[in-house]
């Protein structure tokens, strides 16, 4: 493992040769783009094979169950990039450990392969929530080392790299929806699996003459005996977990229900304590607490944006699996395919947006003014689902076109938002805990998916009226208030 700073990494990477932009993004974007391909593929089906009958191959569990925990399942994955940071910093360089999380994402297709009940489901989520920890922020952070800090390439290179995110997403339910719903769910986790084998293989291939000895710098190491204590603090801990977990689950203390709840609070408890030791740090000033003290709607917001758009897995996906005609102009349909509008509209209007945003120059709405845009746009997403229940009833199968809507506006809310937050998040964040603030934007998104792991439950054909009007009048409330205060915001940033 090298011990030279970023500078001299920089200098050892080849520095043209993907459409102008350094070779490592090649090995980075085939990466990123497979690993997506497989997270999305699998997660188009996921939510079919635990609530479908045993007889159709799924496993036969109760729909608002399986809701609940694909919101935690995602909540999770969004949590572990704490541990996946921390790794990379302290321990093995963000190269090694984005190898190591791809492993474990691959093994935990691998589980779901084969059938295996609800053991190997559980299994398959605790690696695949691990691997995508260690994975998914580390492969971010070596495209950034891929340029230097004054590249004027560094926006043009993370864009082409956020297109192969998308792109992975878009084409995986096609392939992993058809086959996991139309032949054999496990025959669509293997194609999933295959997917992050081929990232893997790319990764290997490529990394020693693409990559130079980007992400192979450890920032922050360990010392020697730092290591040992460290080590041996986290074996007591696996332990003891292992054991308390035996015990309560063979007691049934520990429940599915008991263990969602339980991250439903810590979706809660994490991101207040990120706030409150950073607000009170002695190596926080003044002028960064009034920051902080702002961006804390911009984080709100977020959390109620994300808990509506991440139910078009959950709620979205089983309307579309019950409450939609699966034809369309002569054409079967397959209710996986409705996963990849979201990534679809991405591709196609996030160059629409960036233009506008542009054109407007100085003239372009504040950063609390784009976040009251995305959260109306969310909520309107929802509302419009009010219609076909209105007009068509809950026994009444509706036209593919309202969940096509649904999904294009929230892309709207999310492209006000998202890389906007981004950007905030870096802007607002104290200098002492600039890593952490972006550990803490992406629990924004953990934490509304713990929320949702409550909300979920509450849907059903009869209920979504209320369902819908609710949540997206609460979201459009909030956007209408930030909206109005944005301009106090805007004073303390």
């Amino acid at each position: 493992m090298t011990s030279k700073n970023p500078q001299e990494i920089l200098k050892s990477i080849p520095q043209k040769g993907f459409f102008g932009h350094p070779k490592g993004l090649f090995t980075l974007f085939f990466t990123e783009f497979w690993e997506r391909f497989s997270y999305y593929g699998m997660r188009a089906i996921l939510l079919y094979y635990m609530y479908y009958a045993i007889k159709d191959g799924g496993l036969n569990l109760d729909k608002g169950t399986a809701a609940s925990i694909m919101a935690i399942y995602g909540s999770l994955v969004y949590m572990s990039g704490i541990i996946g940071g921390w790794i990379a910093d302290r321990l093995l360089g963000t190269k090694r450990t984005v190898f190591y999380g791809g492993i474990l994402i691959m093994a935990g297709h691998i589980a779901l392969s084969f059938p295996g009940g609800v053991t190997a489901l559980f299994v398959s989520m605790g690696l695949i929530v691990i691997g995508t920890g260690l994975l998914k922020p580390n492969v971010s952070n070596i495209v950034g080392d891929l340029y230097d800090k004054e590249d004027p390439r560094t926006d043009a290179g993370f864009s082409i790299f956020y297109m192969g995110i998308n792109l992975g997403g878009l084409i995986a339910p096609f392939i992993v929806g058809t086959l996991g719903q139309k032949y054999n769910f496990h025959l669509g986790f293997g194609v999933a699996a295959l997917g992050m084998l081929v990232g893997l293989i790319i990764f290997l291939a490529t990394r020693k003459k693409y990559l130079g000895l980007a992400g192979s710098y450890v920032p922050n190491p360990l010392s020697p005996e730092e290591k040992k204590s460290v080590f041996l603090k986290m074996g007591i801990s696996a332990i003891v977990v292992i054991i308390a977990g035996a015990i309560l689950i063979s007691n049934g203390i520990l429940t599915i229900d008991g263990f969602i709840m339980l991250v439903s609070i810590l979706g809660i408890i994490i991101p207040t304590i990120y706030f409150l030791v950073m607000y009170f740090s002695k190596k926080t000033t003044s002028q960064e607490q009034k920051s902080l003290l702002a961006y804390i709607p911009l984080f709100l917001a977020a959390m109620v944006f994300w808990a509506i758009q991440e139910q078009g897995a959950v709620i979205l996906a089983q309307y579309a699996d019950e409450r939609t005609r699966l034809s369309f102009a002569g054409f079967s349909l397959q209710s996986s395919w409705f996963q990849s509008f979201n990534p679809l509209f991405i591709v196609l209007l996030a160059p629409v947006f960036a233009a506008l945003w542009m054109k407007l120059g100085k003239r372009q709405p504040s950063t609390h003014k784009k976040f009251s845009l995305g959260l109306v746009f969310a909520g309107l997403s929802f509302l419009i689902m009010i219609i076909p229940a209105i007009y068509a009833g809950p026994d009444t199968l509706v036209s593919p076109i309202w969940l096509v809507l649904s999904f294009l506006i929230v892309v709207f809310g999310e492209l006000c938002l998202s890389p906007v937050g981004l950007a905030a998040t870096t802007r607002m964040a104290p200098a002492a805990f600039s890593a952490q603030t972006m550990s803490l934007w992406f629990l924004s998104n953990a934490s509304a998916q713990a929320i949702n792991a409550q909300i979920v439950k509450l849907y059903s054909p009869e209920t979504e009226i209320l369902y819908f009007g609710i949540i997206g009048g609460i979201a459009v409330l909030l956007g209408v208030v930030l909206f109005f205060f944005s301009s106090f915001y805007k004073k303390r940033v």
